[in-house]
């Protein structure tokens, strides 16, 4: 097909995926100069994402009302012998994963731990790359949800940070479906806007058999970076009602309490020792060199950050070794769990049971079995590593348990950045929240993102495309005052698509060739 050809079917369906006015797509008032402190100012960079992160968890305690509902939900499910399940796409089908890794790691009692199944479109290989155009069939929702075996007394929790995702809502309708439990939908941007843009959106909020959580809490750091604040909300309201319906006396629990100590530590943290992390990481980078994970207890959250840069940025993915050692272009960064012998076992320690992943015949290789099995994280990495990066180094980058406490260690450099004594949710869901600042400083620091607009963006799927597209209008209009038409932009950016080279920013590529004559 010709690339105007396959410009032109997006736009006949681009009225389907333009979602500028959604809150998540909105660039935030705190974060509009991010890249240049990145470069000037780093300490102010981390306050800046601290604060957006504090903005987020305010917000989310004034939209508490559904949960006492959903812990009911999930408590009589598995009163009645039946199971959870929690489904996204992308950052919410990782955390997804990650919730059911925490209720096997002792979020939930062991006797409902079997009870617990996380899964993301694209299946368990999808945790380490996006499958590209997935998200955006809600046929193929539909089929996972039905090959797990989802029956008529299970309970589905659909989690989408734009409540748009064709993938999601097609999970969420099918259980509706199937089960005599209504599913719930989790979202983080404005019912009114939602119902007015993205016809699908407003079917899934009038459904009265699927009931819903909408946890909008405005803009994220970066601009339509869901893997930040929405799903930090997301991750944390989910995984708090699993923790509470699990107990005998849920009801005499408080979500609201929970959260507001969760706030409290965060707001007590000091943020500042991310600033030298965020310094060397980006030195070995600058410098040719690579970086290489390390974890034992904390394998998903670490994978979650280290994969999620890859779209998100437009860098390489993690190298895979399926036929031995790769000709693949080698990722900035890499994980590995030591201690275990073989990749098998890796991955059995990372999620806390075998991979699940997609047995369709003759579809999609890249999310099968064998494929997940060529990311070697286990005690190979390092080895594997050595080998594809050269003449480069790999540096360790080591974040685990010491005595209770959550040690970070970089070359020289050591912090206790967590307290002992967390809940295990909390825990995680703080590391995550340092991760995600860490990772997108450094990002910012090598100029992966022009103020907070991701300049380096990878248009895989429709949502994506108009991302690219508006932000190259909103660069336009900045520069000039005034911008191109939205399909001349779309046409141009198809045809830099095609010749896109894998380290080169799709939006500035395409706003530089709009500009030649």
């Amino acid at each position: 097909m010709k690339t105007a050809d396959t410009a032109d079917e997006f736009l006949a369906c681009a009225a389907d995926f333009q979602l500028g006015q959604l809150d998540t797509e909105q660039p935030h008032p705190l974060t509009q100069n991010l890249s240049a402190q990145c470069k000037d100012d780093l300490p102010a960079a981390v306050a800046a994402l601290k604060a957006v992160d504090q903005q987020a968890l305010a917000t989310m305690a004034e939209r508490l009302a559904p949960a006492t509902d959903l812990v009911r939900d999930i408590h009589a499910t598995w009163a009645n012998g039946g199971r959870i399940f929690l489904a996204g796409c992308g950052a919410t089908g990782r955390l997804s994963i990650a919730l059911e890794t925490f209720c096997r790691e002792g979020l939930v009692p062991e006797a409902l731990q079997d009870k617990v199944i996380g899964f993301m479109a694209g299946g368990d290989a999808a945790l380490i790359r996006s499958i590209e155009g997935f998200e955006d069939f809600p046929s193929y929702g539909e089929r996972q949800l039905r090959e797990l075996g989802f029956g008529a007394q299970d309970l589905l929790i659909a989690s989408t940070e734009g409540g748009e995702t064709p993938w999601v809502i097609g999970a969420a309708e099918e259980a509706a479906r199937i089960s005599e439990r209504a599913p719930w939908f989790c979202y983080c941007n404005p019912d009114e806007l939602l119902c007015q843009l993205v016809e699908r959106s407003r079917r899934v909020i009038e459904n009265d058999g699927i009931r819903k959580w909408n946890l909008a809490v405005g803009p994220m750091g970066i601009a339509g970076s869901t893997r930040m604040q929405s799903s930090t909300v997301l991750q944390y309201g989910v995984g708090l009602a699993l923790e509470l319906a699990a107990k005998e006396d849920f009801a005499s629990q408080s979500i609201a309490d929970r959260l507001a100590q969760f706030a409290q530590t965060v707001d007590a943290l000091d943020w500042n020792f991310l600033a030298e992390f965020i310094a060397r990481e980006t030195e070995i980078y600058q410098q040719g060199d690579r970086t290489l994970y390390v974890t034992e207890d904390f394998g998903v959250t670490v994978l979650t950050d280290t994969t999620e840069r890859s779209p998100t940025f437009s860098l390489p993915v993690f190298e895979n070794y399926t036929a031995g050692q790769t000709n693949e272009p080698l990722s900035l960064t890499y994980l590995t769990i030591a201690s275990q012998p073989s990749v098998t076992l890796a991955w059995r320690q990372l999620l806390r049971r075998d991979p699940r992943c997609l047995t369709w015949p003759d579809e999609l290789p890249v999310t099968r079995h064998e494929r997940l099995m060529g990311y070697d994280i286990g005690a190979r990495a390092a080895h594997n590593r050595a080998l594809s990066c050269g003449e480069a180094r790999h540096h360790v980058f080591d974040i685990d348990r010491v005595d209770g406490a959550i040690i970070w260690s970089l070359g020289k450099l050591a912090a206790q950045p967590i307290p002992v004594g967390l809940p295990l949710l909390d825990a995680q869901t703080l590391l995550k929240m340092l991760l995600n600042a860490h990772s997108t400083l450094v990002m910012g620091c090598i100029g992966r993102y022009e103020g907070n607009l991701m300049t380096y963006v990878k248009p895989s799927n429709n949502k994506l495309i108009d991302r690219a597209i508006r932000y190259i209008q909103t660069l336009q209009r900045k520069a000039n005052g005034e911008c191109a038409e939205y399909a001349t932009i779309c046409r141009e950016l198809y045809h830099q698509r095609a010749t896109l080279a894998p380290d080169e920013p799709i939006v500035l590529k395409t706003l530089a060739a709009l500009k030649q004559p």
